[in-house]
């Protein structure tokens, strides 16, 4: 998996990327079919830094997430839980919409009357 952390207007402090490269980590937790993650830190206001997270999945289209706060970890903190649902969300369709098979069917027995 790959990760990739950019900053735009600007450059992140001296531990921010190894703590965001650390955070976003964890989402292979969530999805292991998780091919890459681009994290951009838009710095250009910088009272409200921006955190935009694509995650990229295989056979699936990208996950998207965007966050505002006052510092660049706390915008990180809000943008996780975003990413995390759409990655919930789409392992759910993946692998939740098999059928039942005919042998796991309990049979229905009738009241004969």
């Amino acid at each position: 998996m790959q990760v990739n952390v950019s900053a735009r207007h600007g450059s992140l402090q001296p531990g921010d990327q190894p703590l965001i490269v650390e955070k976003v980590e964890k989402l292979r937790r969530l999805y292991d079919r998780i091919n890459a993650i681009e994290v951009t830190i838009d710095l250009k206001q910088l009272d409200k830094p921006s955190v935009e997270v694509i995650v990229s999945a295989e056979h699936a289209e990208d996950c998207l997430a965007t966050a505002e706060a006052t510092t660049v970890i706390a915008a990180l903190d809000a943008v996780i839980p975003k990413v995390e649902q759409q990655l919930r969300r789409l392992k759910e369709k993946k692998t939740g919409h098999r059928a039942t098979g005919h042998k796991h069917i309990d049979p229905v027995v009738a009241d004969e009357d």
